[in-house]
C-alpha cells in the first residue's frame, strides 16, 4: 500500500506543477516581471510551511542534512528554474520542456550509480514512452545550441535534486525538507529581486493567480512529490512526472482554447500508458511484496 500512495502523491505531484505555466500567463499578463514572481513564490511558501513545521512541533532540520536541504533550494530549484527559464529565448518552449524531460533518463542512470537501484525492462519501457509521449505532447522544433545546452543542464540539475532528495528524505519529513527548500530558493530569488526590480501584480487578478502559484503549483506539488519519492524511489517518481505537460496542454485548451492537434492527444496517451505499465509493475512487486511477508 505504502508504494501505490506513493505514486498517487506524485501523480497529484505532477497534475499540479502542470498548472504552473498556466498561472504564469496570468501573472505576467498583469505586469509581473519572472523575479517577482519567483521571489513570492518561494517566500511565501516558506512562510506558510514554517507555520505547519510549528503547530506539528517539528524541529528544524540540522547539520548536514540542512546543508543538503539549503542547496536543493539554493542551487537545485533556483538552478534549474534559471537555466529552463533562459533557454526558452534560445530554443522553442517546446523543444526546451522536451530536452527537461530527459530528466527521467539522467534520474534513472544515477540511481543505479549511486543508489544501486535496479533498472527493470518495465522500467526501460516505460522511459522510452514517456519519452516519446513527451516529444508529441510538447512538439519540439529548432533552436541555437546554446538553448539546447541550458535545458539539458537544467535537466542534469533537476536530476541531481531528485537523487540528493531521496537519500534526504530518509531523515526528514516532506514538511521539514519544503521548508528549507522554499525559504533557500525564496533567499536567492530575494537578492535578485533587489537587483532588478520589484514589479507587484497590477489587479485583484493577478494577485489570485499568485495565490494559484503558491498553493496549487508550489506547495501541494512539491510536499507531494517529496512525499512520494521517498515512497517509490527517484525512477518511478521522475516517470510518473510526465504526466505534467499532459496536464498544461488540457488546461491551456480548456482555459484559452488551445487547439488539441491529434499528434498532441497521441503523445498524452502513450504518457499515459507509460503510467499504467508503470503502476501495474509497482502493484505486482507490492503484492509480491507481502505474499512474502505473508
Amino acid at each position: 500500500m505504502k508504494r501505490i500512495f506513493g505514486i498517487l502523491l506524485i501523480v497529484i505531484s505532477a497534475a499540479s506543477f502542470g498548472t504552473l505555466a498556466i498561472f504564469g500567463r496570468y501573472v505576467y499578463d498583469d505586469g509581473m516581471n519572472i523575479y517577482t514572481v519567483l521571489l513570492l513564490r518561494f517566500g511565501i511558501s516558506a512562510s506558510f510551511m514554517t507555520v505547519i513545521l510549528l503547530l506539528r512541533k517539528e524541529h528544524f532540520p540540522r547539520g548536514k542534512i540542512l546543508g543538503q536541504l539549503v542547496g536543493m533550494g539554493a542551487l537545485g530549484y533556483v538552478g534549474q528554474s534559471f537555466m529552463y527559464l533562459t533557454a526558452i529565448n534560445y530554443a522553442s518552449a517546446g523543444l526546451v520542456a522536451l530536452l527537461l524531460y530527459l530528466y527521467p533518463f539522467f534520474v534513472a542512470i544515477l540511481a543505479t550509480i549511486f543508489l544501486r537501484e535496479k533498472i527493470t525492462r518495465v522500467k526501460i519501457l516505460a522511459l522510452i514512452l514517456a519519452l516519446t509521449g513527451t516529444a508529441l505532447t510538447v512538439g519540439p522544433v529548432s533552436g541555437q545550441l546554446i538553448g539546447v545546452l541550458m535545458a539539458i543542464t537544467a535537466a542534469l540539475i533537476y536530476s541531481i535534486y531528485i537523487i540528493v532528495g531521496t537519500n534526504v528524505m530518509k531523515h526528514v519529513t516532506a514538511v521539514q525538507s519544503s521548508t528549507v527548500i522554499f525559504a533557500s530558493a525564496g533567499a536567492v530569488y530575494g537578492l535578485l529581486t533587489l537587483i532588478n526590480g520589484v514589479q507587484f501584480p497590477a489587479s485583484s487578478s493577478g494577485w489570485l493567480a499568485m495565490l494559484g502559484i503558491i498553493i496549487i503549483s508550489t506547495i501541494i506539488p512539491v510536499v507531494t512529490f517529496l512525499a512520494g519519492l521517498e515512497r517509490i524511489g527517484p525512477t518511478n517518481a521522475a516517470m510518473l512526472s510526465t504526466l505534467e505537460p499532459v496536464v498544461t496542454v488540457l488546461l491551456a485548451a480548456w482555459l484559452f482554447g488551445e487547439k488539441l492537434l491529434p499528434i498532441v492527444m497521441l503523445g498524452g496517451g502513450i504518457i499515459l500508458v507509460a503510467v499504467v505499465l508503470l503502476t501495474k509493475a509497482e502493484m505486482s512487486l507490492q503484492k509480491g511484496a507481502s505474499s512474502h511477508l505473508a
